[in-house]
């Protein structure tokens, strides 16, 4: 007996046929170079470990949201109330195999998320002795207050709203900044490098890393500070040793 395809059964094998394309063109993307999401590699030491970290998270959201999205599909299209079936489903109330699946998943998929962060922000945080440059970081209502001891303790450079400071970087030499703040809860935030850290009142926080490509880069306060709070930015201008030295000496040279 030769079968009949009805207009529904032609759709439940179109949808079957596209899920069917769609897992391996998925497997295959994974397979390519993955996309930075927004963020350039290789800006920063601290990209070199955030970066991974950031598309891991995303590869898991997506491969987690692509699997619900086909659980939701595959009943709604395959498993529809027929007109000569009974009109009301069987009812289970306890499924306990499924039940622990459901319980267990998550916690996996935190457990590695979790692992993964842990590992990552212990090398981001790390605090060694052979930074090549300090620089003070100290927040304030409205701006930021950048100083350079290497050039002298009068070598601070003070951003206002309407004139925002410039952080001078030097390219490829580990510098550690001194992050503190003089009233409120402020955010040293740089976007572009995946970084940030609190500047608290009464504490005295450290970050260290490698800026790795000249350009300027915008810099923001992340943490609702005030009235002003959205006029909080500085740039992060990351230049050669050189000229990094050279601006030294402009400092020394207006403080005296």
């Amino acid at each position: 007996m030769r079968s009949i395809l009805t207009p529904m059964s032609l759709i439940k094998l179109k949808g079957l046929r596209a899920l069917l394309v769609l897992a391996p063109a998925l497997l295959l993307t994974s397979c390519s170079k993955v996309s930075g999401l927004g963020y350039e590699e290789g800006l920063s030491s601290v990209n070199d470990q955030s970066l991974s970290l950031w598309q891991g998270a995303w590869i898991a959201a997506f491969v987690v949201g692509g699997i619900t999205l086909i659980l939701i599909l595959w009943p709604a299209m395959f498993h529809r109330a027929k007109k000569d079936g009974p009109e009301f489903p069987k009812q289970t109330q306890y499924h306990i195999p499924i039940e622990i699946v459901y319980t267990i998943i998550p916690f996996i998929i935190v457990a590695v998320l979790f692992y993964f962060t842990a590992k990552k922000e212990t090398v981001i945080s790390e605090k060694t002795t052979t930074y090549a440059h300090e620089i003070t970081v100290e927040g304030i209502q409205w701006s930021w207050q950048f100083g350079y001891p290497e050039a002298g303790p009068q070598a601070v450079v003070t951003g206002t709203p309407a004139q925002p400071p410039v952080l001078y970087v030097p390219l490829g030499e580990r510098v550690r900044y001194t992050i503190t703040s003089n009233d409120v809860v402020h955010g040293f935030w740089i976007p572009a490098f995946m970084i940030q850290m609190q500047n608290l009142p009464g504490v005295t926080n450290h970050l260290e890393f490698t800026a790795n490509k000249l350009g300027d880069f915008p810099g923001r306060c992340n943490i609702l500070c005030g009235r002003n709070h959205s006029q909080m930015i500085f740039t992060v201008r990351v230049v050669t040793p050189e000229q990094f030295k050279t601006y030294l000496e402009t400092l020394k040279g207006s403080a005296a």
